[in-house]
């Protein structure tokens, strides 16, 4: 298994939403959950291919009942549920949580997964809130300049 554009940003998403304050199971649930919307978007919001989680949907939905909300970092939205006191992200009628991102995105990594999530957080760290907080700063300036290059150094 490589990694791709799709594991850069779910990291990179993971350690904007950690350094701007989200717990570290939040953060990971919005990385994968942005990976996954930027995915979508790129190919008309058709089916990813994520291997679906074996609780069903329906037990799920009974369990988050009144827990769903809107969630902003910065100008950018996302919906989420709590789940056991923690934040989680959904998008369509799936919630990504921080097993699932360890399990699509960390195992890819295997042992090297600590190292790139430090570089991630330095990566991030040098830019300010400002850029952290804007949807579009973050993926001109953060992401998109430096993707390929993280795909290689990262694979």
């Amino acid at each position: 298994m490589g990694i791709s554009r799709f594991q850069v940003m779910a990291v990179l998403q993971a350690a904007r939403a950690y350094l701007s304050g989200l717990p570290i199971e939040s953060a990971k649930s919005w990385g994968l959950n942005r990976a996954i919307f930027y995915a979508a978007a790129k190919k008309g919001f058709k089916k990813t291919g994520i291997v679906k989680r074996s609780i069903k949907i329906e037990e799920e939905k009974k369990e988050i009942e009144g827990k769903f909300k809107v969630f902003h970092l910065g100008d950018e939205m996302a919906y989420a549920v709590e789940k056991e006191g923690k934040l989680f992200f959904t998008i369509g009628n799936e919630i990504q949580t921080d097993k699932d991102f360890e399990r699509q995105i960390e195992k890819r990594f295997g042992e090297r997964f600590e190292n790139v999530w430090n570089e991630a957080i330095e990566i991030l760290k040098k830019y300010d809130e400002g850029v952290l907080k804007s949807q579009r700063y973050f993926f001109e300036t953060i992401y998109k300049p430096r993707r390929d290059e993280l795909v290689k150094k990262w694979g």
